[in-house]
This record gives structure tokens, C-alpha cells and sequence, in this order.
């Protein structure tokens, strides 16, 4: 299948289908970390360009509510607009097979409720993370190795995060951002057949 990961510089989920035979590439504004087919630039430039399938990762800095403190300020200067529209452009692309990948975000209630919510922890690695997933012509992600939820920095205010985003001081974008292999791996093996 020829494959498009759409807003990927990490090259994990674009390799994970590498890896099982088909044509992906990643796409994103940021050059690739990992050597591998990359369009360095904006999805818009190829997103008509006849794919079967795209994993789609839209920027979540102003759609995911843990950013909500922030939303009044991101709605009146029109960049939350700006990044729903983007995710409805890439959810409406003349590609036959989609999956949007987010946080827990406002996708939630101005576009639609996502089809599944998934974590780490049921691909193998043990923390949580709810990665909610939006699907066109594509199954269920099965749990392929469900492991411990993993433990949590406990803070002094009582709030508590998983080690992976306590260990990157809150997590910087890119951190935050990252797609664990497991669930990779997953979206490779399941919907690449």
C-alpha cells in the first residue's frame, strides 16, 4: 500500500509500515529523525497524491484540554479556527483509509467523538497515555500486550503524570507528541493487511 503519516518527523509509525513491506512516507514542516522516506514541507503539497491510507498526526497545541487554561485566548486570536480546520481538511482527504491521531482535545465536541481511545500500556509499555484515534474505513486498534499502567511522579500540589512525562520535565512538544512503538507496530500489522 502506498501510505502517508501525515505531521510525522519522528519516522516511527512511517517505518513501522516500512518495515512490513509497504510504500509509506512521512510528511511534516520539521525534517525526519530517522533516515527514511520524508516530504519535508506541508501535507497540502501532497495530500491528493493517490495514497491508500494516511496516519494523520495534526498538531494538538491548540486542541488538547490540557491546554484549556489557554482557550479563550487561542479562540479570539482564531488559531484554534485555524487547527480544527485543519484536522476537518485532513479527516474529509479523498484518501479511502484515515486515521487521525490526538489527545483528548476539542476535537472531541466541534468535530466528533473520537472512535477509540487507546494507551500505551495495551501495546507493551508501561504508562498511560490516552491517545484518541479517529478512523475512515479502518478497524479497531486491538490491544496486542497488555502490561502494568506503570507508576506515576506523585507532586506536592497531589497531581501526578507518568514517569515518561515527569522524567522530560513536563515534556517538551516533541515529548509529548511521541507515538510509542508498540502502538507502531500495532497500526502497521493491523491495518496494513
Amino acid at each position: 500500500m502506498k501510505i502517508l503519516i501525515a505531521c510525522e518527523y519522528s519516522g516511527t509509525v512511517r517505518d513501522a509500515f516500512r518495515a512490513l513491506g509497504h510504500d509509506a512516507i512521512s510528511c511534516d514542516l520539521l525534517p525526519t529523525e530517522r533516515e527514511g522516506p520524508h516530504y519535508q514541507g506541508s501535507v497540502l503539497d501532497v495530500l491528493n497524491d493517490g495514497w491508500d491510507m494516511m496516519v494523520a498526526h495534526p498538531p494538538c497545541t491548540h486542541l488538547a484540554v490540557s491546554g484549556a487554561a489557554h482557550f479563550a485566548k487561542k479562540r479570539a486570536s482564531g488559531v484554534q479556527d485555524e487547527a480544527l480546520d485543519f484536522v476537518r481538511l485532513l479527516l474529509n482527504a479523498p484518501i479511502a483509509k484515515i486515521a487521525l491521531e490526538n489527545p483528548i482535545s476539542i476535537i472531541s465536541s466541534r468535530i466528533r467523538k473520537p472512535d477509540q481511545i487507546v494507551h500505551p500500556w495495551q501495546f507493551g509499555h508501561e504508562t498511560t497515555k490516552a491517545t484518541c484515534l479517529w478512523l475512515k474505513g479502518l478497524p479497531l486498534l486491538v490491544p496486542t500486550q497488555i502490561v502494568s499502567k506503570g507508576e506515576r511522579q506523585v507532586y506536592a500540589s497531589g497531581k501526578s503524570s507518568p514517569i515518561w512525562h515527569a522524567k522530560t520535565g513536563g515534556g517538551s512538544g516533541k515529548a509529548r507528541s511521541m507515538t510509542f512503538q508498540g502502538i507502531a507496530d500495532a497500526m502497521a500489522a493491523q491495518w496494513g493487511k
